[in-house]
């Protein structure tokens, strides 16, 4: 097993039942800032590059607050999944918090938010009253990517999305977007700068026979390691500078 797929079991094997184990993992980082109370809560890693992106993945999955036990996992055949017949597997978005651990060393920022399935609490929470991180999302980085959505071939700007970054995006992946519909953190976030949702190869989120197909997450992640160590970055806005 390869070093980027043990780290996407350690987290996927956190105790699905409360987002407390995915915090205390990023709280030692350098200069992490955690803030707020269960679901109103983020945690946040200023990036160190000049051109920097910010990179986003929520704690929290549709289980939270079950009474979920370690539960697990099988590996077989490209596919993960979990063995418990009273909850699924968490990959979402569990798998996208492990690819933000797995790039952590790239400059870029981080951002680690709670309450995403419930209506986006902690995105909506921090820009209402946390506005020296929001203005700092807004002013100081290129562009918005989180991981936290379904399939293996798809990105998502939503409301929060130019003609000119998605061609950018489509671009880097080769992904492409079915639509425009639905809305996950990005649509909280991103007042002023465009963002995106990349699919990290989680199905069936939200069932018992919820599944992870490897390659897809790891192509993902191997694409965004390429992307996002260009030196030259470019900034995307949703107005006109």
């Amino acid at each position: 097993m390869n070093y980027d797929i043990e780290i996407l079991k350690k987290f996927l094997e956190i105790p699905l039942g409360s987002s407390d184990g995915v915090f205390e993992c990023f709280a030692n980082l350098p200069n992490a800032i955690f803030r707020g109370e269960k679901p109103e809560r983020f945690l946040y890693v200023q990036g160190t590059r000049r051109n920097k992106v910010l990179l986003v993945a929520h704690a929290d999955t549709f289980w939270d607050d079950w009474d979920c036990d370690e539960h697990q996992l099988v590996l077989s055949n490209n596919i993960i999944w979990s063995l418990s017949p009273q909850y699924g597997l968490g990959a979402d978005d569990r798998a996208g918090c492990a690819i933000l651990w797995l790039l952590k060393e790239l400059g870029h920022s981080l951002l680690i938010t709670d309450g995403e399935e419930c209506g986006r609490m902690g995105s909506t929470w921090l820009m209402s009253k946390n506005r020296d991180i929001a203005d700092e999302i807004n002013n100081d980085h290129q562009f918005v990517i989180q991981f936290d959505r379904r399939g293996g071939s798809d990105f998502k700007c939503y409301t929060v999305g130019t003609d000119e970054f998605r061609e950018h995006v489509s671009l880097k992946t080769g992904y492409t977007e079915p639509d425009m519909s639905i809305y996950t953190d990005i649509v909280t976030l991103c007042e002023t700068i465009t963002g995106v949702n990349l699919s990290i190869g989680y199905h069936q989120n939200h069932t018992f026979d919820e599944c992870l197909i490897i390659s897809e997450w790891q192509n993902t992640l191997d694409l965004c390691r390429n992307w996002l160590a260009e030196e030259e970055l470019p900034r995307f806005t949703l107005f006109e500078d």
